[in-house]
C-alpha cells in the first residue's frame, strides 16, 4: 500500500512504484543494520515516514522514532506501533540510549556539529548514512551549496569520518551501498529517472524495472568508498 504521507522530495515513501528505486537504496541500509539493533534501546533520528524504525523494530530494536517535522510524525505514529517523539535533533530529550540511527538525514541538517555532540552525548553506538558527493553531485566542492534543495550540505568518505571523529567517536567503519549486478548492468539507471521525472514522461519500460528494483539489487562493501552511492558509517 502506497504511504499516506505526500512525496515531496525531501524524503522517499514505500508504495510508489516509480519511486522504487530510491526506497529500495534507502531500505537495504535498515535491512543490513536490523540484526545489530535486536535487544538495543535505539532512537531513529529523522525518522520521516516511519518505514525505517519499523523494520528496526520487527529486528527486535527498543525503537523510539524522532522527527522534527509535524505530519511526519503525525502519520508515523498513526501508521507503526512504537513510541514516538518530536524533537528538534539538535536537542535530543534523552539521556542515555545505545543507539542513534540516523540515515539519509545528516545532508539536511543545518546544525549537524551539534547534532553529533548529541548523538555522543546520549548513544554508545550510532549508524549514520548519507549521499557520497562524490557520486551524487559530481564536481561539487567541499562546502558548496547542493543543487538538491533539500540538502544544506554534502560529504565525501574522508570527512564523514572526519566529522564523526571530531564528535568523540574513536571506533570508526566505513561503508558503502554500491549497485549489484543487475543495476550495474545499466549504469544509466540514475540520469533515465531524472530526465523521466524531469520531462514528466515514464517510458513504460523503465517505470516497469524501477518498480522491480529490490533492496538485493544493492550491495553494501567497505571497499572502494570514493566510487559508492552513499556512504555508511557505524561509530562508537
Amino acid at each position: 500500500m502506497p504511504s499516506s504521507l505526500p512525496l515531496t522530495g525531501e524524503r522517499t515513501v514505500p508504495g510508489i512504484a516509480r519511486e522504487q528505486y530510491w526506497f529500495a537504496r534507502h531500505e537495504v541500509v535498515y535491512r543490513w543494520l536490523a540484526p545489530r539493533c535486536t535487544g538495543q534501546r535505539v532512537v531513529e533520528a529523522g525518522s520521516g515516514e516511519g518505514y525505517g524504525a519499523r523494520i528496526l523494530h520487527q529486528a527486535g530494536g527498543r525503537v523510539v522514532a524522532v522527527d522534527y517535522d509535524q505530519a511526519a510524525i503525525e502519520h508515523s505514529a498513526a501508521t507503526y506501533p512504537l513510541p514516538h517523539v518530536r524533537a528538534n535533533l539538535a536537542a535530543l530529550p534523552f539521556s542515555a540510549v545505545d543507539a542513534v540511527v540516523s540515515l539519509q538525514v545528516i545532508e539536511h541538517l543545518w546544525d549537524l556539529r551539534h547534532f553529533l555532540a548529541e548523538v555522543r552525548r546520549i548513544a554508545t553506538w550510532t549508524c549514520l548514512s548519507t549521499p557520497n558527493r562524490l557520486t551524487f553531485s559530481p564536481g561539487l566542492r567541499r562546502g558548496e551549496k547542493p543543487t538538491n534543495p533539500f540538502h544544506v550540505e554534502e560529504f565525501d568518505a574522508d570527512q564523514l569520518h572526519g566529522l564523526v571523529r571530531e564528535a568523540g567517536f574513536r571506533d570508526i567503519a566505513m561503508f558503502g551501498v554500491r549497485h549489484g549486478p543487475r543495476l550495474a548492468a545499466r549504469p544509466g539507471i540514475i540520469t533515465e529517472q531524472i530526465e523521466a521525472a524531469l520531462s514528466g514522461t515514464w517510458p513504460g519500460e523503465l517505470e516497469a524495472f524501477v518498480a522491480g528494483v529490490r533492496t538485493d539489487d544493492f550491495l553494501i562493501t567497505d571497499a572502494d568508498l570514493d566510487t559508492s552511492l552513499d556512504l555508511v558509517v557505524v561509530a562508537s
